[in-house]
């Protein structure tokens, strides 16, 4: 079943929002935290761009397990940032494609009607988002506004951990869990370009994709436990929460990095637990546990838009929603089954 469609009349107001009586746009909109049945399609004001930001209107806009998170405020500890007893941001989602609508003041390399992607920190979810100038760039040619849309969180996610956590050179051995997932496919990408020899984890199903996203070897964990064989790998980036940390361990390098980069854990904190013990760890020994935060920098993005450009990276999109499909998209993406990515088309 797909977002509740309701009327405007009686709506509150949506964070971010016009004035009552300008322009609106249709969005999936959110009044409180829950599952994703708490979604709604409203025709909410036109939002309006700052001296820096830029107006998007918006062509694809892909969900991810955070967007999940957020929309049901579980693990709670996301409530410190969203908003403790109701989402700040009435609108969700995060990353998009599209093309310039309107420019504030202060932006100059951007103009109406180019073709852009990138990030927000809320609001994407609609026909139209606002977005920091900077939090944008330029589809490369050889893609489509809804890969593009695939790429901006997940891939830079990627990118940083084996680039900026991990260090991967070329010759090393890496190892992805969730090959096949919104990360692990890009991250089994990134790892090749890096020059690694590539070991991606994944089920029974997945195993021809991940080898078409060109890992070396792939291990079905359905068959086998790679924490149990002799191999060894320089770089475990380990999306799923499958194994405890110290059977994962023991498929490192005495001098090896681990990043755990996964975990639903508790309702209260999540994958922190896990985040926590892994730090404590790192102290008592030289392999190196190394969880970490992804941040959007937009010199990531124009990196990962030179590897898209190439043919190095390309997004793996499982399926694509209509925007008032956005409940039945997050509730997809919520049963953490995806292969790539989801994307909401507007």
């Amino acid at each position: 079943m797909g977002i509740k469609q309701r009327s405007n009349a009686g709506a509150r107001p949506v964070p971010g929002a016009s004035p009552a009586g300008a322009a609106t746009m249709r969005a999936a909109v959110q009044h409180r935290y829950g599952p994703p049945s708490v979604l709604e399609s409203s025709e909410v004001g036109l939002p309006l761009p700052g001296r820096g930001d830029v107006l998007v209107q918006v062509d694809a806009a892909s969900v991810h397990p955070g967007d999940y998170f957020v929309m049901t405020g579980e693990p709670y500890v996301v409530r410190l940032a969203f908003g403790l007893r109701r989402p700040r941001h009435g609108i969700p989602g995060r990353d998009l494609a599209g093309v310039v609508a309107a420019v504030g003041k202060d932006v100059t390399a951007l103009r109406p009607g180019d073709e852009v992607f990138g990030w927000s920190t809320a609001g994407t979810l609609a026909e139209y988002a606002c977005v920091p100038a900077d939090n944008l760039v330029s589809v490369p040619a050889n893609l489509s506004v809804v890969d593009a849309a695939a790429v901006p969180t997940s891939a830079m996610t990627a990118l940083q951990a084996l680039r900026d956590i991990a260090n991967v050179r070329p010759g090393q051995t890496v190892l992805v869990t969730g090959a096949s997932g919104g990360v692990g496919s890009f991250a089994v990408q990134i790892a090749k370009a890096f020059g690694a020899e590539v070991t991606g984890v994944c089920s029974t199903r997945n195993v021809d994709l991940v080898r078409l996203l060109g890992a070396d070897h792939v291990v079905d964990y359905t068959r086998t436990d790679f924490t149990r064989t002799e191999k060894r790998y320089d770089v475990i980036l380990d999306n799923v929460e499958a194994q405890p940390l110290a059977a994962v361990r023991r498929a490192l390098t005495p001098t090896g990095t681990l990043i755990p980069n996964s975990g639903r854990g508790g309702r209260w904190l999540g994958p922190l637990g896990r985040i926590v013990k892994a730090r404590v760890l790192s102290g008592s020994t030289r392999q190196q546990l190394k969880p970490f935060l992804s941040v959007g920098k937009r010199q990531d993005l124009l990196t990962l838009a030179d590897l898209l450009a190439t043919g190095q990276v390309m997004p793996v999109i499982d399926r694509t929603y209509s925007l008032d499909e956005a409940a039945d998209a997050l509730r997809y993406v919520g049963a953490g089954h995806a292969r790539g990515k989801v994307v909401i088309t507007v």
